[in-house]
């Protein structure tokens, strides 16, 4: 197990959270903030901060991204549209066998998959025979690894028209940069629990991870590829690497 990944502590809420962007709650401003996000492959500081909190309750997991861009940019405006092509943050949450993700962009367009494990979807899997994860009728794409790097693992399906149940969105543009606020209800994660209760107990450890891509550098110019930030360094251009997301600790504490 690699010891330079995050470890990071999410306390309860101290007060109702209204999702619409603008993190100006007392729980967001006392909750601790992520270290700048890095650049993916190498680990060395992205040229743009980013930054991400956590807070629960008993009905939601939240998070509140802040983003440092100087002209903020964004172009897509259909759901589940390609929003890793545009200026984006993105989350990513992990179970054993599955594992969750959200991309926005800031003009509040999202993008969503649930990912499964060809090897883990077999007769007596949590996953085996639920018409939403049916290869055979839904919308899917197959992927073994991103960017040239194949995942040990192999491949996995993406379910494209599975949607968070209950999902709450909202983007506040303020210059210099923007904010993204999310509420994913615990029901919605059942299917990453492995077991474990929802919400969590105190000392529930979760694997979640937290991105950015950059379309544009600092005079406007495209990028090829886009600059690909991370929470931790995943050492290859790649956001779908399990092993390498953030240790997520669940506190019983309310924030502050």
């Amino acid at each position: 197990m690699r010891k330079d990944l995050a470890h990071y502590t999410c306390y309860r809420v101290a007060g109702p959270i209204l999702v619409d962007g603008k993190l100006d709650e007392p729980s967001w401003r006392m909750a601790p903030k992520s270290e700048p996000f890095v650049d993916i492959v190498t680990g060395e500081p992205a040229w743009l901060d980013t930054r991400v909190a956590l807070l629960w309750d008993d009905e939601c997991l939240y998070f509140g991204f802040t983003a440092e861009e100087p002209e903020v940019r964004g172009y897509l405006t259909e759901r589940d549209s390609r929003i890793y092509e545009d200026n984006d943050v993105e989350v990513f949450i992990a179970g054993e066998n599955a594992y969750y993700e959200f991309e926005i962009n800031a003009l509040n367009t999202i993008y969503e998959v649930f990912w499964i494990w060809k090897d883990a979807r077999v007769a007596g899997s949590p996953y085996y025979g639920r018409p939403e994860f049916d290869p055979a009728t839904r919308r899917t794409m197959v992927l073994d690894g991103v960017g040239g790097h194949v995942h040990p693992r192999g491949e996995r399906w993406g379910f494209l028209d599975w949607d968070f149940p209950g999902l709450r969105h909202a983007v506040d543009v303020e210059p210099p940069g923007w904010t993204v606020e999310l509420a994913l209800p615990w029901e919605g994660l059942r299917g990453l629990a492995d077991g474990r209760a929802l919400p969590p107990r105190d000392g529930d450890v979760w694997r979640i991870d937290c991105s950015r891509f950059q379309q544009f550098d600092r005079a406007g110019r495209k990028l090829e590829p886009s600059a690909g930030w991370t929470w931790n360094r995943h050492g290859h251009y790649d956001s779908h690497i399990p092993e390498a997301f953030t240790f997520v600790e669940f506190s019983g504490r309310r924030v502050g």
